[in-house]
């Protein structure tokens, strides 16, 4: 018997409908929870969970809590329906399987870990605004031309006109998202992002200031101040790109109520101190 199931992750918290289909018409007596749970990833349910077939009565058990039904099922057409319903616990997210075929189980702590490690892969550096000016095809845009550390200035597009006036941009020290990929915007070559705060409305956006003291090309990271020599390398564009690894970070970065930047607990410093927003809290950083 193969058996193949569809939308199983939306079983995980909370009831569904799973489908599992039969290459045969021939429906063994018994298909166990290892049969299930190695397609399924359901392995926050009973552990000795069994799919009984007694004629008319067929019925869904979970022996661990007590022999209690789970659900039911009933063999029509070839195919295997029945209602099922699971709960994993808060703290716990379930991922896929390992290299050698096992259930691998993630605690929050970890995947907080792991979150923390693609933001360190990012190349955020501390940056100066030589100078900017309106685009000329793009009302909403600014191109600004930015130190990053390199033997060139960087030509970045910020989506800021609507938010910061032009002569407050000149001079001034960024924090510039360096290893994306170059983004062609109305013809101008966008090679990185400034990175700023913006309330919940989104009316409100201020450009993220580096601490004072700080000098282009330094490199930001997320944690402590002993941790800055054991970073991770910092990714490719294009491992940026395939992984989403700004995608899996940025939501989890923002100010707090002192308007320091930073990802859950862990600040957003360079070597001289933390890199803040001028005046908003509890903003959203992208």
């Amino acid at each position: 018997m193969t058996v193949m199931g569809i939308g199983a992750a939306n079983l995980l918290k909370g009831s569904g409908t799973l489908l599992l289909s039969c290459r045969t018409n021939s429906i063994p007596a018994v298909v166990t929870s290892t049969t299930i749970a190695s397609r399924l990833r359901l392995n926050y349910c009973s552990p000795t969970l069994s799919l009984h077939n007694h004629k008319n009565n067929n019925t869904l058990f979970g022996t661990s809590v007590n022999g209690s039904k789970f659900g039911h099922w009933s063999n029509q057409s070839n195919k295997l329906y029945f209602n099922f319903y699971c709960t994993a616990p808060s703290n716990v997210s379930v991922q896929e399987q390992g290299s050698s075929g096992e259930l691998v189980e993630e605690d929050e702590e970890s995947k907080l870990r792991k979150i923390k490690d693609a933001a360190n892969s990012l190349d955020i550096r501390v940056g100066r605004i030589l100078r900017a000016w309106r685009h000329e095809e793009a009302d909403s845009l600014y191109v600004e031309e930015v130190d990053v550390g390199e033997p060139e200035p960087r030509i970045i597009c910020s989506g800021l006109v609507k938010y910061v006036p032009l002569d407050h941009l000149q001079e001034r020290g960024v924090i510039v998202l360096a290893n994306l990929k170059p983004r062609n915007m109305r013809g101008v070559k966008s090679n990185g992002m400034l990175m700023a705060a913006s309330d919940a409305s989104h009316e409100n956006v201020e450009l993220l200031e580096p601490p004072e003291g700080s000098v282009p090309g330094e490199r930001i990271w997320f944690g402590s101040v002993d941790e800055k020599d054991n970073l991770p390398d910092v990714a490719t564009p294009n491992q940026v790109a395939k992984k989403k690894i700004w995608e899996l970070v940025q939501p989890h970065l923002k100010t707090d109520g002192a308007c320091v930047a930073a990802l859950g607990t862990h600040c957003m410093r360079a070597s001289t101190g933390v890199v803040v927003s001028p005046s908003l809290k509890d903003a959203n950083i992208s």
